[in-house]
Formats: C-alpha cells, sequence, structure tokens
C-alpha cells in the first residue's frame, strides 16, 4: 500500500472542542450514573470516571480536570466516601489525569510506565504542547503488562493493550462486577480521536478492541473513555465501525485515491451519525488513512 506523501493534522480548532484538554468547565457539572454493584461511572466534560465504592474506600479510575476536583469529591461523597485510596490512569490525556494534581495528594496513582514517562517529560498532542505534570500528579505504581488491585471485595485487573489509543493504554478489569472500564479505547457510538503522534494507531485499536472482546462475557457493562454506558453489542458496533474504516480507506489508496476524494466520499450512510461528535467524518478518514501511513 502506497500513501500520497504528507500527512494531514486535525488542526488547531479540534484541540479546542476536544477531550484532550479543558477549556471553559467553570458550569460543569458531574453526575453519576449506577453501573453495577459497587460500581458507577461518573460523567463530566472529560473522560468518563469510573469508580468502586464499598467497604475498603474508594477507588476511581481517571480523574478528569484539576478545577473539577471538588466537584468529583461531592460526587463521590454521594456514593460513600470522599476520600480516594486509589487512581488508576487509563492513559495520559489531560482530560483523563489531569486531576491526578489534587488525588495524587492522599492516594497512589497506578498507570502504566508509558504513561508516567509523558507525564515527567509533556508531549504534544493535536497541536499544541502539554506541559510536564507536577511531582504528585505523577503514578507512583506503574506496569508494563498487568497488575491486579484486591479491593472492595473483588480483583480489579489493570491490562496494558499496545498501541491502541495511545503506547500507554490500560483497561480495567472488574473482575466480579462484570464491568470493564476501557478509557479512550473505546467511544460509543462517534468516531475516536487517536494520538498517532504518540504511540496510537487504529489497526492497533481494533486489534485491542478485538482482544477485549474475547476475553469479556455477552452481559459484561463497560463504561467508555466518552459517551454513554455500553454493553457488548455497542462495542462489537464500534468494533465493526473501525474494521470497516480501515479497510474502506485502504481500499480507495490502493485504487490510487487522495485523502482529498477518500474525504469527498465520506463514509456509508450507517456510520454518517458517528461523525457529529469532536471527531467529524472529514477528521476520522484523516486519521485513518494517517494511521495507514505510518504502519
Amino acid at each position: 500500500m502506497k500513501l500520497q506523501a504528507g500527512m494531514v493534522a486535525l488542526g488547531g480548532t479540534l484541540f479546542a472542542a476536544s477531550p484532550v484538554t479543558s477549556q471553559d468547565i467553570s458550569n460543569a457539572q458531574i453526575s453519576a450514573e449506577h453501573v453495577s454493584g459497587g460500581i458507577h461511572m461518573l460523567i463530566g466534560p472529560g473522560g468518563n470516571i469510573g469508580v468502586s465504592a464499598g467497604p475498603d474506600g474508594i477507588l476511581i479510575v481517571d480523574d478528569q480536570f484539576t478545577p473539577l476536583a471538588g466537584k468529583i469529591r461531592t460526587a463521590l461523597a454521594e456514593l460513600g466516601g470522599s476520600e480516594v485510596s486509589f487512581v488508576l490512569n487509563t492513559h495520559w490525556h489531560p482530560d483523563h489525569t489531569n486531576g491526578n494534581e489534587v488525588f495524587g495528594r492522599e492516594a497512589p496513582i497506578v498507570a502504566h510506565v508509558n504513561v508516567r514517562r509523558i507525564l515527567m517529560s509533556g508531549a504534544h498532542v493535536l497541536g499544541r504542547d502539554v506541559p510536564a505534570a507536577p511531582s504528585e500528579a505523577l503514578p507512583i505504581v506503574t506496569f508494563g503488562d498487568s497488575l491486579s488491585i484486591h479491593f472492595n471485595g473483588e480483583e480489579i485487573r489493570v491490562v496494558h493493550y499496545p498501541h491502541g489509543h495511545t503506547d500507554g493504554d490500560a483497561v480495567v478489569f472488574f473482575m466480579g462486577s462484570n464491568v470493564v472500564h476501557m478509557g479512550d479505547d473505546f467511544f460509543t457510538g462517534r468516531f475516536p480521536f487517536v494520538d498517532l503522534g504518540n504511540g496510537g494507531s487504529v489497526q492497533g485499536l481494533a486489534a485491542n478492541v478485538a482482544a477485549v472482546l474475547d476475553r469479556i462475557p455477552e452481559n459484561a457493562k463497560i463504561i467508555p473513555g466518552h459517551g454513554d454506558l455500553a454493553g457488548v453489542g455497542e462495542m462489537r458496533e464500534y468494533h465493526e465501525m473501525l474494521t470497516e474504516s480501515l479497510a474502506l480507506v485502504g481500499e480507495a489508496v490502493e485504487r490510487g485515491e487522495t485523502l482529498q476524494q477518500i474525504q469527498a466520499a465520506g463514509v456509508p450512510e450507517r456510520w454518517q451519525p458517528w461523525g457529529s461528535g469532536f471527531i467529524n467524518t472529514d477528521q476520522w478518514l484523516g486519521i485513518v488513512y494517517n494511521s495507514l501511513s505510518l504502519n
């Protein structure tokens, strides 16, 4: 497969509208949705937060933005406690880790080794520089492939899936509750952002989603990085979108079409509503095109 020379950037306007960074969140609200047993999902302007609440205390998966820490704490108090015992990061993007600066002062932060590396050094994403995080926001427990935390009566298994949304993605399995937090490896009903500049890949993302689908039961409940609480059916549909997008763009490239021609043709009607989020259809096709050119 040979692609046209040059890469297509997503552009600065996307950065302002994306969940990767904070804009004006002063009026944002945090709401809670029960998932299963002691597992809940907190919903706000950043990535969805997973919560395990029980006799051992509170464990959170991701923590959105620093200015929202007070509202997050209020929501946690309504679930049984405002003090946090563990913080798990699914990846490094600020809409999932910016609250580390607050919650890292009271609880150990757990993440893949690449998350600590990027938080320590800073990074470039969506046309902007993200500065290094302060020391209190850094993971103090890191892992390569997987680890388990035994908390609130169940094993919470954290597994690294490489080169999907980023190069530091972790999927969190609440083994007893039959709940999975996918982080940004899964967006419900919308095209995802894939951070190609920081180790992400659409091909790897499709493979990772397939691998998770192979290991979870049909009745599992799934917390996405962004979007509504989902089940296996919704994630299977998401995987179909990924594989069909790769085939669509790959076949068009083989025919000699340019990215502009691919974007003009668009996507099948089934997937057109998926472009109504912060990644529109043209941007999604550009991500797929660029991913195929890199890998």
